[in-house]
């Protein structure tokens, strides 16, 4: 009989030396089925695709892969291209759409919701606790502060970490144990501000009026979520991060985009591996300088606002194409690693790639490109025209997103401003 063993369980040698363990059969037990996580990934674009380059011009799983989403060829039958959805017109506006990309409704459109405009990739994290370091994490490839994608409960951005080298101190840089102790005490000295404000807190919001009121109450949300989070990083302090066989080149930051995207995926990868968290956002924004390292010759920016001309299309299919290859080298990362349930890390992991802005050109922020791979669901297809009961078109994007969260082990039936789940997506037996 094999004993079961502690999803903690670390390699104890002389010296007081700690090294953690990978995700084994034997730490599911009889259970694995049950035992073995669900995971979520969400990686967004700013300005979307060329519509024509990536929707399929049929429907079901007979369709022809378009030229945009060639690159994922051998994973047809891992996942499904939605068209058709989007946030309706509570989240319009061009550029200023973008960060309702994973939450469906504009920031200045969420006062008097229940959790603002929190983001999918939060209200998934609700569900992880401590269960893992880091609940989830938030990452983006630039410094656009316009495409913040992660949303909290209050209705605040979360800023994302951008710089590959700090990523992956975060996931696997051990921590010094003659600095435990002093950080230790800076976490629980930072835990407590708001009580120790509280009177002067239930004082000022006695005073203001209704509007600063909900200001407060947002912003004091706001803190007792970072309150959380060092709560949490506290009781991981002791803990033993993972050890793991891979290296960031030297000035790895200072890589041109083109060169620095993999590595995020990469270490997202290796993230979900040695379950470090569950859930992830990646932001993929601004190409930087030098054009990012492709070989074009105008701004991305620039080239989304093509306004059909061939030459710019040409060149903004350079950059469109390498992020639909990077996604696609992403999936087959996921799709060797074998879990103790019999499936793949994959299989055990939803995967959402798209943008919150359907054509840049045109400044519209309907029909959102968008895929989703893995999970559980069942896949190989395009699916298309998504109606309502009185046969009008519906704003489905939402439903989607609740489809997902039940999946992930959320119990609800609502999301933003969902009306239900998506109909047709459906898990596999």
């Amino acid at each position: 009989m094999v004993n079961r063993l502690n999803r903690r369980t670390v390699l104890r040698g002389t010296g007081g030396a700690l090294m953690a363990l990978p995700y084994l059969d034997a730490m599911a037990g009889t259970t694995t089925v049950n035992a073995v996580p669900t995971r979520m990934v969400c990686a967004g674009l700013n300005f979307g695709f060329v519509p024509r380059l990536f929707f399929p011009e049929t429907t079901g799983s007979d369709y022809e892969l378009p030229e945009r989403l060639q690159p994922l060829k051998n994973l047809k039958n891992d996942f499904t291209v939605f068209s058709g959805l989007d946030h309706g017109t509570e989240a319009q506006g061009g550029h200023g759409g973008i960060h309702a990309y994973l939450s469906g409704v504009l920031s200045k459109n969420s006062k008097g919701m229940p959790e603002a405009n929190i983001s999918i990739d939060q209200k998934a994290a609700q569900n992880v606790g401590v269960q893992t370091r880091y609940p989830s994490l938030q990452l983006a490839s630039g410094h656009d502060t316009n495409h913040m994608i992660s949303w909290s409960a209050a209705g605040v951005s979360i800023p994302p970490v951008t710089n590959v080298e700090t990523i992956y101190d975060l996931l696997f840089q051990k921590v010094d144990p003659r600095l435990r102790q002093s950080t230790q005490a800076k976490y629980a000295a930072r835990t407590s501000i708001l009580d120790l404000v509280r009177t002067d807190a239930e004082y000022l919001q006695r005073k203001v009026g209704t509007r600063d009121r909900d200001k407060l109450d947002r912003y004091f949300t706001s803190v007792r979520e970072v309150e959380k989070r060092l709560i949490q990083a506290s009781q991981w302090l002791d803990r033993p991060k993972p050890t793991v066989d891979y290296r960031l080149a030297a000035a790895a930051n200072d890589l041109d985009f083109i060169d620095r995207v993999p590595l995020y995926y990469d270490l997202m990868a290796l993230a979900l591996q040695t379950d470090s968290t569950r859930v992830i956002t990646l932001a993929l924004g601004d190409i930087g300088a030098n054009y990012g390292g492709f070989k074009i010759s105008r701004g991305y920016h620039q080239l989304t606002h093509h306004g059909k001309v061939p030459e710019y299309i040409t060149e903004l299919s350079v950059i469109e194409q390498f992020h639909t290859t990077q996604i696609a080298r992403f999936l087959e990362q996921l799709k060797v690693v074998q879990e103790p349930n019999g499936k793949t890390l994959l299989d055990n992991t939803m995967v959402l790639f798209g943008s919150g802005m359907g054509n840049a050109s045109s400044h519209s922020n309907k029909n959102l490109p968008l895929v989703l791979a893995g999970g559980g669901f069942r896949h190989g297809e395009h699916k298309s025209h998504f109606k309502d009961e009185a046969g009008r078109q519906a704003t489905a994007a939402s439903n989607l997103f609740v489809s997902m969260l039940q999946r992930f082990g959320v119990e609800t039936d609502k999301f933003g401003l969902s009306s239900s789940t998506l109909t047709g997506l459906e898990v596999q037996s």
